[in-house]
């Protein structure tokens, strides 16, 4: 659930225009959009889930031009890196890992690689699983002998990038258990932490569910008399699924055989170990930091946006706080990720010291409708601009693509209609005609009505004279 809030959409990475000139800035952000393709999505959302449970989680940079065209995001988990802190920076860091076993059936082999700035120092070991055992040679490995024709006669591999290749993402901070405990402070804190005992009375209740459950199958009690044998000491068994069952004529009790069936059923309580169940999942989540809603205890289906946003108040909130940690985390991992681009991939027009900003999109998209309703009602006041307008529709925009819209928006309402549509030879259509001396409402194809010419004499005695 963690990593879904935090990384259902790829967030938003530009470059600061006034880091870098405009050119370098718009082919430095396109890379950057390649490092977060699909795979680089992923990695993340893997990183993120594992920084969930585990408290935190280690990001490596790595390249292999045989394999791909630029470098791509490793995930290390947290058990498997030993970190050396200054003033609550990773300042140097051990990733180990356990190789194949030879076939010899001795030991345990080991690589560990000791990352500082600039440097990475490899060194294969044999020992057991309790000690860490003697340094090997590369070549005595085949995991491992690649490496010695890419370091020096001391193991060391120069980067050639005076910066760490593994950035440090915890989940959240501070550890309520490790405090005071030394060299931890900087490390994560799981979503687990504190709730354990709950989580055992929820294992227990449903345990007790299921039991239940099995304790419930019906059984049916019949007598010795009404069972099966085949002989002398082979038992006797009786056919649940026999519909017709004789009785012995003559024994004492044979007409009412019938009644010598017992069924036996235990009750289970499914409403008690509901509610009980219910109860410690909600108090699990939100002790956690996650509304019921996000996991569709309360229902699924909401009216509005604003109503879905107050269902999952405590889960926004707890990304809101995770976003925290995985902004500075990214941007340091994608500076490193450039700087490996650059060094040994040979990209061009990408610039690693360009400061990076980064965006997490709405984790609830607002309602189109009711956004328009607002934005009628403050235009409608006269309360808003065109600028703030088209804002409020797209947050995500940033201040030049908003312009953009606000001229395309004024160009169309400023933009003359080609043509005449109402035939006036260039002038307004309402304009009034010459007089051509005919009345109004007079067809001249029609000839004068006799009667009427007779009944206007009359009225006029000039046109009668």
């Amino acid at each position: 659930m963690s990593a879904n809030l935090l990384w259902s959409d790829v967030p938003t990475v530009t470059v600061d225009g006034d880091s870098t000139d405009k050119a370098t800035a718009k082919t430095t952000q396109a890379q950057i959009g390649r490092y977060l393709d699909d795979r680089g999505h992923a990695k993340m959302r893997e990183a993120a889930e594992l920084a969930a449970g585990l408290s935190n989680v280690y990001l490596r940079a790595v390249w292999d031009t045989s394999l791909r065209p630029r470098p791509w995001s490793d995930v290390i988990q947290a058990n498997a890196v030993v970190p050396e802190w200054r003033w609550g920076m990773l300042a140097a860091a051990t990733v180990w890992r356990e190789l194949e076993p030879l076939d010899d059936g001795g030991g345990v082999w080991r690589l560990l690689e000791y990352h500082t700035p600039g440097m990475i120092e490899y060194g294969v070991y044999k020992g057991d699983h309790a000690t860490l055992g003697m340094l090997m040679e590369f070549t005595d490995h085949h995991e491992t002998e690649f490496l010695a024709s890419r370091t020096d006669d001391k193991g060391r591999q120069a980067t050639g990038i005076d910066r760490l290749l593994i950035t440090h993402l915890p989940n959240v901070l501070p550890n309520r258990v490790w405090d005071g405990v030394p060299d931890t402070a900087p490390l994560g804190r799981s979503d687990f932490t504190g709730i354990e005992p709950m989580m055992d009375a929820l294992d227990e209740s449903w345990t007790s569910w299921m039991r239940d459950l099995r304790l419930g199958k019906a059984k049916v009690v019949v007598p010795q008399s009404m069972l099966e044998t085949d002989g002398a000491g082979s038992g006797a068994t009786f056919d649940l699924d026999k519909e017709v069952v004789v009785a012995l004529g003559g024994l004492i009790g044979a007409e009412t055989m019938k009644d010598s069936l017992t069924e036996i059923q235990f009750k289970i309580r499914v409403d008690e170990h509901e509610a009980t169940t219910k109860a410690l999942r909600r108090q699990i989540l939100a002790s956690a930091g996650y509304s019921a809603q996000s996991y569709g205890e309360e229902g699924s289906v909401a009216v509005t946006a604003t109503e879905v946003a107050a269902r999952k108040e405590e889960s926004l909130t707890t990304r809101g706080l995770k976003v925290l940690y995985q902004r500075p985390a990214l941007l340091e991992h994608l500076t490193t990720l450039m700087w490996v681009d650059v060094t040994h991939c040979g990209a061009k027009g990408v610039d690693p010291a360009a400061e990076l900003t980064a965006s997490w999109p709405q984790a609830v998209q607002p309602d189109p409708e009711a956004t328009a309703r607002s934005l009628s009602l403050l235009e409608a006041a006269g309360a808003i601009s065109t600028f703030m307008k088209v804002k409020m529709r797209e947050p995500s925009w940033d201040d030049t693509e908003v312009l953009a819209e606000v001229r395309r928006i004024r160009d169309d309402k400023t933009a003359v209609p080609a043509g005449d549509p109402f035939s006036t030879g260039g002038e307004a259509p309402n304009k009034e005609q010459p007089d051509d001396g005919v009345e109004p409402g007079y067809d001249e194809g029609q000839e004068e009505d006799p009667d009427e010419k007779s009944a206007g004499a009359a009225s006029r005695p000039e046109l009668a004279a």
